[in-house]
């Protein structure tokens, strides 16, 4: 489904700020996966991340999304294909829009705000969607989406993503600034989404408990290298202890 071979980022190359970002990364990551990310601030999570939307360059090596090479596939040619669910909810929304205007923003890329025209089957399916969530944001529709919580947000941000499901969907610390019980909220819905929508998603998290309970597969990242990949069997035998050896490399 996803595969990186040999991947190598390096900032400001040939000078003295010169820094291996990822380094001879390779990864396979099989359709309906769902991946969780570990590793310290630095260890290439999040330009792991970047190389797969394009938002980052790489300086060497290949990316391909089904088969198809994406290695020098522009951003907003890829974000057909992959979306991404920042730590702050206000990334993946438009705080001026109501909750079901942005519900509809999903599948018009390129729509301009003051054009949004919602439609009234549309609405049944958004109340039908939020209403699995059990937050009561069926009722809420017409509620500016910058009123509502930042766990609302996020969740409204999730639903978002999975009406119109991405090949590939990237949860980048996408419960980071919520308060923790927002955070187990927002993960139970993520897991629920994916397993029902059998979405292929990568999750990069700094909670190794979240890190080991969620999710088939688990990597950990270390000076931009994947020094570990551990299965699901493998996983169920770890306590967050066990990980702490590998922020020590």
């Amino acid at each position: 489904m996803l595969e990186l071979n040999d991947v190598n980022v390096v900032f400001n190359e040939g000078t003295k700020l010169e820094k291996t970002a990822l380094d001879h990364v390779s990864v396979h990551i099989k359709e309906g996966e769902f991946v969780t990310i570990l590793g310290s601030n630095g260890a290439g999570k999040s330009t792991f991340f970047n190389v797969v939307t394009g938002s980052v360059p790489v300086t060497s090596g290949t990316i391909t999304l089904d088969g198809k090479d994406i290695t020098n596939e522009k951003v907003h040619v890829r974000s057909k294909h992959i979306g991404r669910l920042f730590q702050n909810p206000a990334q993946g929304t438009a705080a001026g829009l109501t909750v079901e205007e942005n519900l509809a923003l999903t599948g018009h890329a390129g729509t301009s705000l003051f054009s949004i025209a919602v439609k009234k089957k549309d609405v049944e399916l958004f109340k039908e969607k939020l209403k699995d969530l059990h937050m009561g944001l069926e009722e809420r529709l017409k509620t500016p989406i910058g009123l509502l919580s930042g766990g609302q947000r996020q969740a409204v941000a999730l639903i978002m993503a999975v009406l119109d499901p991405p090949k590939l969907l990237l949860l980048d610390e996408h419960t980071a600034a919520l308060d923790p019980k927002s955070a187990k909220t927002i993960l139970e819905i993520t897991d629920q989404l994916v397993r029902r929508e059998k979405m292929t998603a990568l999750m990069i998290t700094h909670n190794m408990t979240d890190a080991l309970k969620y999710g088939d597969r688990l990597l950990i990242f270390n000076d931009g290298k994947i020094i570990k990949d551990f299965s699901r069997e493998e996983k169920e035998k770890l306590k967050p202890a066990d990980l702490l050896a590998f922020y020590e490399v």
